[in-house]
């Protein structure tokens, strides 16, 4: 089910109240994603994974359940795995966010998605993105985590596909890698 359809109508988006909203827009939003320095008008309350998709164009991050609950959407802000469907635009001000798309560098694939393909690892990969941004977030901040750790920094991110196994080899394959 859309999450708009299951929220009360004064609060779905954009739903009832949109126009008051959009009447209300914010001062311009400015903040960094891959790399390049963005500035964006919209109501202050938009959700950040709208303007990713649908303003710049960035397609990774999924809507899946939009209360932060299902991880598709997650991306990184200033280093941290964070659902962008229910993050207001407002407190994306000033930050660094990175989506999957900002994972390779000079067109090189990431460790991690070069071990998820190895592993093979994806099935429908609906859900990828977002397990590929918290695996990243997670070695960014801890280069050698253990199995426990790599599957409590995949909590919140669901996978129905039956991967989970291959995608706990591709995070360690990858975390081989990346070590020093």
């Amino acid at each position: 089910m859309h999450a708009a359809l299951s929220c009360p109508a004064e609060t779905a988006w954009p739903g009832p109240g949109a126009a008051a909203r959009v009447a209300a827009m914010s001062e311009p939003v400015r903040f960094t994603v891959n790399g390049t320095a963005h500035e964006v008008s919209a109501p202050a309350d938009t959700p950040l994974l709208y303007v990713l998709r649908n303003d710049l164009g960035l397609k990774g991050a999924r809507f899946g359940c939009g209360s932060g609950e299902c991880g598709a959407c997650f991306v990184m802000i200033d280093g941290r795995a964070m659902p962008a469907c229910d993050t207001p635009l407002w407190s994306a001000a000033g930050k660094a966010i990175t989506t999957v798309e900002g994972l390779a560098q000079g067109g090189v694939p990431h460790a991690l998605q070069r071990a998820f393909i190895a592993e093979q690892a994806g099935q429908c990969g609906y859900c990828l993105s977002g397990i590929l941004m918290s695996a990243a977030a997670l070695l960014r901040a801890n280069p050698r985590p253990s199995d426990a750790e790599i599957r409590a920094a995949l909590d919140r991110n669901l996978c129905r596909c039956g991967a989970h196994n291959r995608i706990l080899r591709a995070i360690k394959r990858a975390a081989e890698a990346l070590a020093p």
